[in-house]
């Protein structure tokens, strides 16, 4: 790079007098912490920021692809070691950071340093077994902290006095160069829970749904693991459960993945895993931006040893465990406690019932709010001060403050496998609904009627000659579908068997046609809505559709409009329904 640094830059830089901040990202993981903390900077035209990534990490896929989202120049690393820098700071060790020329700041990428990782030529550890030799505390230990018996960092930040205790106890050399200046990361999450309802509605969630988030750590052990050598995987067998087990209308599954194990192994293969769930209505949180917002979310979380779920804890949220390798962790460390304390997830047993148990008999271990961060709030002020002071520069004059998590887009439901539907109508006008992405436990199912409801965009192509209502969501005047009456009818002309074909324009509406019917728009308060695809098949319900003869469908049809519609119930939820003609088109 010849500017703005580099042999170029004395000549073509337009602020060439600028303090030099360099960020060195060793994979997305790390960047994620990193991208917290450049708001810090923004606005001073004193400073001039720039990026490497020292190519150590195994994880590095998708870091330069990231870099370059930012906009921010990058230097190969070797023009970083060679470039004098006012400042540098990382969120992760490796790379030779000792090389450096500036002073550099080393930020914690999860809840301060808790779990065990051979440091870079010292041999892998097991930590398991009797006499075993156990791997160091990744960011604790002498090992990963210093370099030629010299600390590697100047300083290096922690969020709470227990951590400054373990680095003291693990590598008395590095004790100086700890700095309590908080957790940016969980601030940014602490003052996004009054949006927590509005970050509800973004993951597709409606009122009385419980949103629960699966969340893991990378490696074998953990909750997304194979179990490795010996170990058990739970995941093929515990993703159709979900499907089965959990009414569609009730829960929404929402994954949130770390991105060693998205950029370990490719995006596209993580999504290819888990796709049949995807289609079953799991939500996949992009591992950059979302986690957090899915967490302040959530009703629950089903999790394991990393620093996510720990975050969970610590908003007061219910936490069960699918994975607790405690020989990966410092046994000296909060998350070890929690681990030992915290309810475990029973593969054997059902799902539901325990995560209903989890969330009814819900009551807050003190640990994880108590350790997360020792000066909530203020990681902003904390961390700004410590950087102008390393530069030997004055703030800005304006407050330090961290982004405020964005509200992300629309995840609207998405269900394309077959839903197996029960319907109940324990009183004229009124049906109770209930719909599973998978085949329905049978003592479900007794004392009602079941009838196959399946999305036109299905894989499953041959459930739709099977079903008996179809349906698919969009614009209404999308111009590839004609319109909702178009679409309808046509849906109807081309699956026989069809009884009921329903056009979803909006949260709280769709569109409907009956074999031989006119097209009607189903409605209701968009503050109380249940899917209106599952409106649709209380109302297949109600009138018999594909039973009834069509004079008695007609009557049945024509009282529930002169009544005002109907009432649908989906779990505790009771809506009310209008019927309203709608002229085809």
């Amino acid at each position: 790079m010849r500017v703005p640094v580099g042999d170029g830059a004395v000549r073509w830089a337009t602020r060439g007098k600028c303090l030099r901040v360099l960020v060195v990202v060793h994979n997305v993981t790390s960047a994620t912490r990193l991208l917290d903390v450049l708001p810090l900077f923004d606005g001073d035209l004193r400073i001039q920021l720039l990026a490497t990534c020292p190519e150590s990490s195994a994880f590095s896929a998708g870091t330069a692809e990231l870099l370059a989202g930012t906009g921010v120049p990058v230097l190969p690393w070797e023009q970083a070691v060679e470039t004098p820098v006012d400042l540098a700071v990382s969120a992760s060790f490796g790379g030779q950071l000792e090389l450096l020329r500036g002073k550099l700041t080393i930020l914690s990428h999860g809840v301060g340093y808790t779990k065990r990782l051979a440091a870079p030529n010292t041999g892998p550890g097991t930590g398991t077994g009797a006499g075993a030799d156990p791997a160091p505390v990744f960011g604790q230990a002498p090992q990963w902290v210093l370099a030629n018996g010299v600390p590697i960092a100047d300083a290096l930040v922690l969020s709470h006095p227990e951590q400054c205790d373990r680095l003291r106890a693990a590598c008395p050399e590095a004790a100086p160069t700890a700095v309590l200046a908080g957790d940016p990361c969980f601030d940014r999450v602490l003052a996004a829970r009054p949006y927590r309802e509005r970050f509800r509605r973004a993951l597709g969630v409606r009122a009385g749904q419980r949103l629960i988030v699966l969340n893991s750590t990378w490696n074998p052990e953990s909750f997304f693991g194979d179990g490795g050598a010996g170990g058990d995987d739970l995941l093929p067998a515990l993703l159709p459960r979900l499907a089965r087990e959990f009414p569609v209308d009730e829960y929404r599954f929402a994954a949130v993945l770390h991105p060693n194990i998205w950029h370990g192994h490719g995006p596209g293969q993580v999504r290819a895993w888990l796709d049949r769930a995807r289609r079953c209505g799991l939500v996949l949180i992009d591992p950059l931006e979302g986690w957090r917002q899915a967490l302040v979310a959530a009703d629950a979380v089903v999790g394991d040893h990393g620093s996510v779920t720990f975050y969970a804890a610590a908003l007061g949220t219910p936490v069960l465990l699918a994975a607790a390798p405690l020989h990966e962790l410092d046994p000296g460390a909060p998350v070890s406690d929690f681990m030992r304390e915290a309810p475990r997830l029973d593969p054997r047993e059902p799902l539901r019932e325990q995560i209903d148990r989890l969330i009814e008999h819900h009551r807050p271990l003190p640990g994880p709010a108590a350790y997360t961060t020792s000066v909530p709030g203020e990681a902003a002020v904390r961390l700004r001060t410590l950087f102008y002071s390393m530069m030997g520069a004055a703030e800005p004059e304006w407050p330090a403050s961290l982004d405020p998590l964005p509200l992300p887009g629309h995840e609207p439901v998405s269900v394309t496998a077959p839903l197996h539907v029960l319907t109940r109508v324990p009183s004229p006008g009124e049906v109770v609904v209930t719909r599973w992405a998978g085949s329905p436990p049978a003592a479900e199912c007794a004392g009602g009627e079941v009838h196959i409801a399946v999305h036109e965009d299905t894989r499953d192509v041959d459930q739709l000659e099977l079903a008996d209502v179809i349906f698919r969501d969009g614009l209404p005047d999308d111009p590839r579908f004609g319109s909702p009456a178009v679409w309808t009818e046509e849906v109807l002309q081309r699956h026989p068997g069809c009884a009921l074909a329903a056009f979803t324009v909006g949260p709280a509406e769709c569109v409907v046609r009956l074999r031989g019917g006119k097209p009607l728009r189903l409605l209701s308060s968009p503050e109380t809505a249940v899917d209106p695809t599952a409106a649709a098949s209380a109302l297949h319900a109600l009138l018999g559709a594909g039973e009834a003869g069509g004079d008695v469908t007609a009557t049945r049809l024509a009282k529930l409009v002169a009544d005002g519609g109907f009432a649908v119930r989906v779990g505790a939820r009771r809506v009310r329904m209008r019927v309203v003609g709608l002229h085809p088109g």
